[in-house]
């Protein structure tokens, strides 16, 4: 497998995949041939190469795509911001007046007025190990109108620690989220790597296709030429007696035939070419625009390795293979996650503090240093009655990690089976195009002599159609054989997921799975 992926990497480089966008501009010199128009519009020469590159410089479709994973990587951003140190603060002005009675005896009544100002600034952090830390550092000033009562001033640093020892305790349960948040981050990279994968694969298959139809254009249009001559000849036979009138008919059939299986060749041809400048976006020229296919159909042919090395690479490289291990990945996080759910809270804390009092308040926090402390020590827990919302999360953890692994190995056997079918139509097409040639050979041969017992009387004219019938069937079957091949390898590429790797296109997923 691992020489299959460096041939692959080899074969890119040689076809110098850095993509090169090689564009021919420049005036068509005639359309009437398609639908009888001839409009003025550029030309667009391209290779496979080229329509590739366009399409992913220029694909509508990609474009959109290309946003997701940017999109889904920030939800791992939101689950990382849970562990960001928070800075908080809180200025409070009070006063209240009350109606107080000191004197039970005289039953003396006096309004009692009290200021209390405070200004609170502190830090506070979430660690991953289930650990609060909050520094904070407070001041105040009191004041009242009861006699022998001065303005006061208060000032106090302390720092407390509350640590989760059962529920919600541990590097495990707490970074699960954002360890999903990025799992699903590269799930949506394989996503996208295998959008662009059939994005490639539908450009070459159509460009492909539009080589093909015009293949059968040409094809039709040398038909059509060689059904007129015979029309004319037979004619001229019949002018001087040497055919009947009754032969003029079939000729004149044939020639009818001709011109409908090419009216149909440019309408096949026109739908392939206006499918592939939607594929690269080249519709700015005007969908008239005429394409021009640098590559041949007889070109060299690409070849086939054993099955057995397409599917090594579909279990490493195929992106919904390893879209479905990066959730089955995440559902054993949250079969972690909610596990620890199902455990009572008891949260250890403690408190550390450091007060001073004076009459102002520079003074009140150098006597921060004095002897006012305060701290306190112990155990907090809580423990839900049935658990049942816990419970339930487990439960669904677990059933839908089942349910993912379940659906892996199927994917698995899917994908085998896709791969297999592929290799075997890429073997069968492959075999097509020694079949068809011979056949195309040996057709040409059958209206050879046809032609010549025509020529000599011993033959019809009705025989020579019936030649050139199965002649033009043979050529149009060998090109469809040979393009057919050409898309049956695009799409054992596609199903092995080194369509891309063939191609030389880096695009994200990481190249293989790392359980």
């Amino acid at each position: 497998m691992r020489q299959l992926r460096d041939k692959a990497m080899r074969t890119a480089a040689h076809l110098g995949l850095a993509l090169g966008l090689t564009l021919a501009m420049g005036i068509a010199p005639s359309l009437s041939d398609e639908w009888g128009q001839t409009p003025s519009v550029s030309s667009l020469a391209l290779s496979v190469e080229d329509a590739v590159f366009m399409a992913l410089e220029r694909n509508r479709a990609l474009a959109v795509e290309m946003l997701q994973p940017q999109i889904t990587g920030t939800f791992a951003a939101i689950e990382r911001a849970a562990f960001d140190p928070v800075i908080f603060g809180e200025l409070r002005v009070g006063e209240t007046e009350e109606l107080r009675q000191f004197d039970q005896a005289a039953l003396e009544q006096t309004f009692v007025r009290s200021e209390r100002d405070e200004l609170q600034l502190g830090l506070r952090q979430t660690l991953p190990t289930g650990t609060e830390l909050e520094l904070v550092f407070r001041t105040q000033r009191s004041d009242s109108s009861l006699p022998r009562i001065d303005e006061q001033f208060s000032a106090r640093g302390g720092l407390s620690l509350t640590q989760a020892l059962l529920q919600g305790a541990g590097l495990g349960t707490n970074l699960a989220r954002l360890r999903q948040a990025r799992l699903d981050t590269e799930a949506s990279e394989y996503e996208f790597r295998g959008f662009v994968e059939n994005l490639v694969a539908d450009v070459e298959a159509t460009y492909w296709d539009y080589v093909l139809a015009s293949e059968r254009v040409r094809i039709f249009e040398q038909a059509l030429e060689v059904a007129s001559q015979q029309l004319t000849e037979t004619r001229q036979r019949i002018a001087v007696g040497q055919r009947p009138e009754t032969e003029e008919t079939s000729a004149l059939a044939e020639e009818a035939l001709r011109l409908q299986g090419l009216i149909n060749a440019r309408a096949e041809r026109a739908r392939a070419r206006m499918r592939l400048l939607q594929l690269v976006n080249a519709t700015d020229m005007g969908w008239e625009t005429p394409i021009t296919p640098l590559d041949e159909a007889q070109g060299e042919l690409p070849s086939i390795e054993p099955v057995d090395a397409y599917l090594a690479l579909a279990a490493e490289l195929r992106p919904a293979l390893n879209e479905a291990r990066l959730r089955v990945a995440r559902g054993d996080l949250e079969v972690v996650r909610t596990r620890n759910g199902l455990l009572p809270r008891l949260d250890l804390f403690i408190t550390l503090g450091q007060s001073g009092y004076a009459d102002s308040f520079s003074q009140a926090w150098r006597e921060t240093d004095g002897p006012g402390y305060d701290y306190s020590v112990g155990l907090r827990l809580e423990v839900p009655i049935g658990n049942r919302a816990a419970r339930a999360e487990a439960s669904r953890a677990r059933l839908s990690r089942e349910q993912a692994q379940e659906a892996l190995g199927n994917l698995e056997q899917l994908s085998a089976l896709d791969v297999q079918q592929a290799w075997l139509e890429a073997q069968r097409t492959r075999e097509q195009i020694r079949a068809t040639r011979l056949t195309r050979e040996l057709q040409a041969e059958v209206l050879r002599t046809e032609q010549v017992r025509f020529r000599v009387g011993s033959g019809t004219a009705l025989a020579v159609s019936r030649a050139e019938r199965d002649l033009l069937e043979s050529q149009l079957d060998e090109v469809e054989a040979v393009i057919r091949y050409r898309q049956a390898v695009i799409e054992l590429y596609r199903q092995s997921g080194s369509l891309l790797l063939h191609r030389g296109i880096d695009a994200p997923g990481p190249i293989g799975f790392d359980s």
